[in-house]
C-alpha cells in the first residue's frame, strides 16, 4: 500500500504519535491506495465549515425529497444501525425465541435534556422513587451496580451536560418468582456494558406496586469516556429484551410445558389483544383465515387457537363461514386494544375507589372522553396515577357532582403544572384545538403592518391594551417561534406570515394530544371542611354562579347538596344572606367580603408572628419584595411578599414557583400581576 500525506505544515512526531501499531498494521494490510489530509489538531473553523456543510446537504437532500428528485436514495438511509450495539442486535433479532425462553416486556424512552436543565432529570427521578412502590407500601429506593443506595442528586449532577439519558422500564413476565430484582438488573446492565463495549451510568428503583412487577433504569447519555452514548436501534429493540430474556430463564430455569399450557389457557378468554390474536392477524393477512395443520406447533397451541377463535366469535371479531374457514374482523387489534384499555381502566377505578372507600354499580363508571362529547366535569379527585409510567402521562378518577365516577387521563404535566392531589374538588375542560382569540389580533395588527408585530405596533392598534394584555401576546409568539410558525427580528418585532393561523391550529392539536384536559383547582380543602370555613370557597361560587353545575342526589352530588345547605345557614347566620319569599338572596360582593375577612385573618397571624405589618394592595399598585412563600387557604392560593418592615398577600401565579427567596416586583392590573424577577426580567402573569 501507498500512503501518501498531504499536508499544510510539516509533520512531527506527535501527529504519527495519534496512530496506534494495531490501527498501523491494518493500514498495512489494506491493499487500496488513498489519501490523508490533516487539518490542524483543534482547528475550530474547519469544524465550523464541515457542520456548515452538512447542513447545506441536509437542506439539498430535503428540498430533493420535496421536488420528487431521488427520494427513494433519500429515504433509503435509516440509521438503524448507527451507534453501539448494532452486531449484536443484528444477530440477537435474527435469533428470535428459543423454545423455553421466558418473555421480558421492555419499554424504552430517550430524552433529550436542555443545555444546563436538569428539573426533567430530577423529576423522574422523584416519580419512580415516589410513595408506596415496595412491597411494603413505602416510597422506592434507588440503586446502581455497585449500592442498594444511591444518591439520585449526585446522579443529577453527573447528568449535567448530557445531551440525552436513556429511560427503560424492564418487567419480566414471571418477575412475581423473584425475590428481589436487584441482582437481575445488576446482571443485566453489566450484559448491556459488554454488548455495548463501555461503562454504563445507570440508576434503578424497582416498582411491586402492581401485578408485575418491575424495574425502572435511568442510563446516562455518556460512554465511559465522557462522549456522547448512541445505541444502536436494533440494540435497544430487539438486542436488550433478548440479553434480559436470556438472564431470566437463566435465573428461574426454561419455561416448562405446564406453564407455557397454563398462560395460554388464560388467553383464551381474555378482553384485550395477546398472542394468539397477533398469529390469527399474522396467519390472515386479507381477512380469511384457512385452518390446516400447524407445522412445528405442539396439540396446546392448536387447541388454545380455536378456542381464541370461538372467544373472538362471541365478540362478534370473527366468523366460520365454513368449516376450517374463519372471516377475521378487519379492526380486530384495534378493537381488542381499545377492550383491554378499558379493562385497565375499569380495575383502575376499582382499586382507586376501594382505597378511598367508595362503592360505586357498576354503571356508575364512565370514562371523560374529550372527543366523544366530554366537555366539562366537576368532582372530587380519589384516585390519582401513570396511565403510562414510561411517558409519565398521568390520570385522575374523579367522583362526579352528577353521581357518576369518572376516569380521566391528564397527559404529562408541564413544568408549571402541579401534581393532582387526592380530596381536591376539580374543573376538568376539554382543551380545544383551534387558534385562539389571541392569534386572531396577532394576525389583524400583523396584517396592518406589513406581516410585522411588536409591542408598539399592538399599542397603537388598542391604546387601553394594558401591559399584561400584550405581554400575554408576545408570550404566545415566543412559544409559535418553538414551533417555528413565526420568527423574531433583531429589533425585536416579529415577522408573522399568511400561514400563521395553520400553525397556531397545528401547535393546538399537538398540545391536546399531549394534553388532552384542562384541570382547575377549585377547592383545596376537602368537602366537608368547607361548610363553616371563613373565605370565598367553592361552595359560595357554586351558591352565587348563574348556571350551577347539575349536582345530583347520589353519590358525591348527595355530598354536596348538603354541603351547600349547611353553607346558605352560616351564610345567613353571618349576615350575609338573607331568605326571602322562599329564595335566598346574598349580599353585594360577597364573595370579596368572604376574602377580604380570611386574608385579614391571616395577616393579623403573620404579623404577630413576624413583626411585620400587612399592608393592602389594590388596582394601580406597585408590588415588590422577597417571594417567601405560598399560603393555601379556602379563598385560594397566596403569596407572601416581604419588604423589610412589612409584606403583602398577593394571588399566587405558578409563575413565582422558581422565584422563591429571590427579589421580584409587579404591577396590579385589571387582570392580575405582572411579575418580573430580578432586573429586567420578564415573567408575565
Amino acid at each position: 500500500m501507498q500512503l501518501r500525506l498531504r499536508l499544510g505544515e510539516r509533520l512531527h512526531a506527535p501527529h504519527i504519535g495519534h496512530f496506534s501499531k494495531g490501527r498501523m498494521q491494518a493500514m498495512r494490510e489494506i491493499d487500496d491506495e488513498f489519501d490523508v489530509k490533516l487539518g490542524r489538531i483543534r482547528n475550530r473553523k474547519a469544524r465550523r465549515t464541515a457542520s456548515y456543510l452538512r447542513r447545506v446537504r441536509q437542506e439539498v437532500t430535503k428540498a430533493g425529497v420535496k421536488a420528487g428528485v431521488s427520494a427513494r436514495a433519500a429515504s433509503s438511509f435509516t440509521g438503524a444501525r448507527i451507534g453501539r450495539g448494532r452486531a449484536q442486535g443484528a444477530v440477537l433479532a435474527a435469533r428470535g425465541r428459543s423454545p423455553g425462553q421466558r418473555r421480558v416486556v421492555i419499554k424504552a424512552r430517550i430524552v433529550r435534556i436542555k443545555a444546563g436543565d436538569t428539573g426533567a432529570v430530577r423529576a423522574h427521578l422523584r416519580y419512580v422513587q415516589r410513595d408506596g412502590v415496595t412491597r411494603e407500601g413505602e416510597p422506592g429506593e434507588l440503586y446502581d451496580a455497585g449500592n442498594d443506595r444511591a444518591d439520585g442528586k449526585t446522579f443529577t449532577e453527573r447528568s449535567n451536560g448530557d445531551r440525552h439519558q436513556f429511560r427503560f422500564i424492564v418487567a419480566p413476565e414471571d418477575s412475581a418468582e423473584l425475590s428481589d430484582l436487584k441482582s437481575f438488573v445488576r446482571d443485566l446492565m453489566r450484559q448491556m456494558e459488554q454488548d455495548l463495549g463501555t461503562r454504563l451510568d445507570w440508576v434503578a428503583a424497582d416498582h411491586f406496586n402492581t401485578g408485575h412487577p418491575h424495574a425502572h433504569i435511568v442510563v446516562r447519555g455518556s460512554d465511559d469516556q465522557g462522549g456522547d452514548l448512541v445505541i444502536a436501534r436494533d440494540y435497544i429493540t430487539h438486542g436488550f429484551r433478548s440479553r434480559a430474556a436470556e438472564l431470566i430463564t437463566r435465573e428461574l430455569g426454561p419455561e416448562t410445558e405446564i406453564e407455557a399450557a397454563r398462560k395460554l389457557q388464560q388467553e383464551i378468554g381474555a378482553e384485550r389483544l395477546t398472542r394468539l390474536d397477533r398469529a390469527v392477524i399474522r396467519d390472515a393477512p386479507d381477512g380469511v383465515l384457512e385452518l390446516g395443520p400447524l407445522s412445528g406447533q405442539e396439540p396446546a397451541w392448536q387447541t388454545a387457537r380455536m378456542g381464541r377463535l370461538r372467544t373472538l366469535e362471541r365478540m362478534g371479531l370473527a366468523e366460520e363461514s365454513e368449516p376450517g374457514r374463519w372471516r377475521i374482523d378487519a379492526e380486530l387489534e384495534q378493537r381488542l386494544r381499545r377492550m383491554g384499555k378499558r379493562g385497565d381502566i375499569i380495575k383502575t377505578m376499582h382499586r382507586e375507589l376501594a382505597a378511598a372507600g367508595v362503592s360505586k354499580a357498576a354503571g356508575d363508571y364512565a370514562i371523560f372522553d374529550p372527543e366523544q362529547g366530554g366537555r366539562r366535569l366537576v368532582g372530587r379527585i380519589v384516585g390519582e396515577g401513570f396511565a403510562d409510567e414510561l411517558t409519565e402521562r398521568r390520570y385522575v378518577v374523579i367522583d362526579g357532582v352528577d353521581g357518576r365516577t369518572y376516569y380521566a387521563e391528564l397527559g404529562a404535566l408541564g413544568g408549571n403544572q402541579e401534581a393532582p392531589v387526592r380530596n381536591t374538588i376539580v374543573e376538568l375542560r376539554a382543551r380545544s384545538a383551534e387558534p385562539r382569540e389571541i392569534d386572531r389580533t396577532i394576525v389583524e395588527i400583523a396584517a396592518a403592518h406589513g406581516g410585522s408585530y411588536s409591542d408598539r405596533l399592538h399599542r397603537q392598534f388598542d391604546p387601553q391594551a394594558s401591559g399584561e394584555f400584550v405581554g400575554a401576546h408576545v408570550r404566545r409568539l415566543e412559544a409559535m417561534r418553538r414551533e417555528r410558525v413565526v420568527s423574531r427580528r433583531a429589533d425585536g418585532s416579529w415577522s408573522v406570515g399568511q400561514d400563521y393561523l395553520e400553525g397556531a391550529l397545528k401547535y393546538e392539536k399537538g398540545q391536546r394530544s399531549r394534553n388532552p384536559v384542562q384541570i382547575s383547582v377549585l377547592s383545596w380543602q376537602r368537602l366537608e371542611d368547607l361548610p363553616q370555613a371563613l373565605g370565598a370557597t367553592w361552595l359560595d361560587r357554586t351558591l352565587v354562579a348563574k348556571e350551577p353545575d347539575g349536582v345530583a342526589s347520589a353519590g358525591f352530588g348527595a355530598d354536596v347538596e348538603t354541603a351547600l345547605r349547611a353553607r346558605r345557614q352560616w351564610l345567613v347566620d353571618q349576615g350575609l344572606a338573607r331568605e326571602q319569599e322562599g329564595q335566598v338572596r346574598y349580599a353585594r360582593n360577597m364573595l370579596g367580603t368572604l376574602e377580604a375577612r380570611e386574608l385579614a385573618r391571616t395577616a393579623a397571624e403573620i404579623s404577630a408572628r413576624t413583626g411585620l405589618e400587612h399592608v393592602g394592595v389594590k388596582p394601580g399598585d406597585k408590588v415588590s419584595g422577597v417571594c417567601r412563600r405560598m399560603l393555601t387557604l379556602n379563598s385560594g392560593r397566596f403569596a407572601v411578599i416581604e419588604r423589610s418592615h412589612e409584606f403583602a398577600l398577593v394571588p399566587w401565579r405558578p409563575v413565582l414557583e422558581r422565584a422563591r427567596g429571590q427579589l421580584v416586583s409587579g404591577s396590579v392590573g385589571g387582570e392580575g400581576i405582572s411579575w418580573s424577577i430580578g432586573i429586567k426580567r420578564g415573567l408575565g402573569r
